[in-house]
């Protein structure tokens, strides 16, 4: 069951027709590269050009923070120094910027995006309105992995999982089905016996953090990046983390260990999977591999650039740089799940 209206595809001739044309202006470009040197290639290719990175969310969360830091730093890495600008597009938890990516987007090199990286779950159970295969694009890397954690309000009186199953209902914020906002703790409510009220619909993190703090909401979940700033704060309380690890929350119960049932033991374990990739970067399908590799470069040598690294520190943003050929593993490890299994996370994870 969808959540989101998203809007109708193609027919299926134009998809066709649009992916013919999408590989013969990639076969056009590899035909023009060969025998150029990629440093030749990369220094007239990009020079005087704009390259556009597609965010699927809106401005202000954090795949948008991590978007931008890039785009202040990947112009001296690129060679030919193109012009970096950000293009949101959110919606429908990210799959209107995927399907753009994957359709739409032409495979000259000259548009990248990121999105929710449980999309891969998503093409696993099938959800409607994808228009795209994870494993044909030309992926770049992910940019960090992190940990998905559940926190409450200080100010509220649970400081442990016993006292949070005591609760008589806890209002957690989310952005809607598919994000980890929302899924984490739709997963906890129905496998820990904890009484959690989702409240759906804003539209970024930040925003839900920002109902935090208005105390329109008693916690939200989350990657632990994004919420690390205001547990230092003091503003919530850390409460449940999933199987992946960060400093800092070692300690923190792990969802799995929170429950009796193998089915939720399961789900929770395939839904950590992602969270090794949780900030993707993809280019469009058949993107000819002297630009993907000029492109992979780029991310990975912006990713030791001393003062990017200085900046995101500020920032609370934390780099930890998978190439494609790892996040490509983590993406096929997801969808390798056996239909049953898939039919089973269908039912508790939505988009």
């Amino acid at each position: 069951m969808s959540l989101f209206k998203i809007q109708r595809a193609k027919k299926n001739s134009g998809h066709t027709n649009h992916r013919l044309r999408c590989v013969l202006w990639a076969l056009s470009l590899a035909i023009s590269f060969v025998g150029m040197p990629i440093f030749a290639l990369g220094a007239s290719y990009y020079e005087g050009k704009t390259l556009t990175i597609v965010v699927g969310y809106k401005p202000g969360g954090g795949y948008d923070r991590y978007a931008r830091l890039y785009a202040r730093y990947l112009p001296k890495h690129i060679p030919g120094s193109p012009t970096i600008i950000i293009q949101n597009m959110p919606g429908a938890g990210s799959i209107i910027a995927a399907n753009h990516l994957y359709s739409v987007a032409k495979p000259d090199g000259l548009t990248v995006g990121t999105f929710n990286n449980a999309l891969t779950t998503a093409q696993l159970i099938k959800v409607e309105g994808i228009k795209f295969d994870l494993t044909k694009f030309s992926w770049i890397g992910s940019l960090a992995s992190d940990a998905v954690i559940l926190t409450v309000r200080s100010d509220l009186p649970y400081k442990t999982v016993e006292d949070m199953r005591k609760a008589k209902e806890i209002v957690v914020g989310t952005t809607g089905p598919g994000s980890s906002t929302h899924d984490f703790p739709a997963i906890l409510k129905e496998f820990t016996g904890i009484n959690f009220k989702l409240v759906p619909g804003y539209s970024s993190s930040s925003d839900v953090m920002l109902a935090v703090e208005r105390k329109e909401v008693d916690g939200r979940a989350g990657s632990y990046d994004s919420i690390k700033p205001f547990i230092e704060r003091g503003l919530v309380r850390p409460m449940i983390r999933n199987r992946t690890a960060a400093e800092g929350i070692e300690k923190l119960p792990v969802d799995e260990e929170l429950t009796t049932s193998a089915k939720g033991k399961a789900i929770m374990a395939i839904s950590a999977v992602p969270t090794k990739m949780y900030r993707p970067y993809v280019a469009a399908p058949a993107t000819p591999a002297e630009i993907i590799k000029i492109l992979r470069d780029a991310f990975a040598n912006a990713s030791r650039d001393k003062r990017l690294l200085a900046e995101a520190k500020k920032g609370k943003l934390t780099i930890d740089f998978s190439p494609a050929g790892e996040v490509l593993k983590i993406v096929r490890e997801v969808l390798s799940q056996p239909p049953e299994m898939a039919q089973e996370i269908g039912k508790y994870i939505k988009f």
